[in-house]
């Protein structure tokens, strides 16, 4: 049974979010909360506060997957907001909180890995 996305974090427009969207209708995941980014913008501190109750962060660029174990090992958060803004000062979008792991931007098989 697939997981469903607690909360995400998206653009219409986004070429990422759609591929995003596409894996995610095709694995029939449902999405209980969906924030427009092109509506809705979030400041570092914002980004951080995200982080609350997350054991795991999935940060994807491309082919590039990065995973922080935030349980055990949380890194500064310097480190973190690297990983979680974007180049306009924004949180990366997208965005999918599923439990207790936040996914940043988009990768098939780290999609698969979480959900299912």
């Amino acid at each position: 049974m697939p997981k469903k996305i607690d909360w995400l974090y998206h653009r219409k427009s986004c070429v990422t979010c759609q591929r995003a969207e596409a894996h995610r209708d095709g694995a029939g995941v449902a999405v209980t909360e969906q924030v427009d980014a092109r509506k809705v913008r979030y400041t570092e501190a914002e980004a951080l506060k995200l982080l609350d109750g997350v054991e795991t962060l999935v940060a994807m660029k491309g082919p590039k997957v990065v995973r922080f174990d935030l349980k055990k090992d949380r890194p500064a958060d310097e480190e973190l907001l690297k990983h979680l803004m974007g180049p306009t000062g924004n949180l990366r979008a997208p965005a999918a909180r599923v439990g207790k792991t936040l996914l940043i931007g988009f990768n098939d098989e780290a999609y698969t890995q979480v959900l299912g």
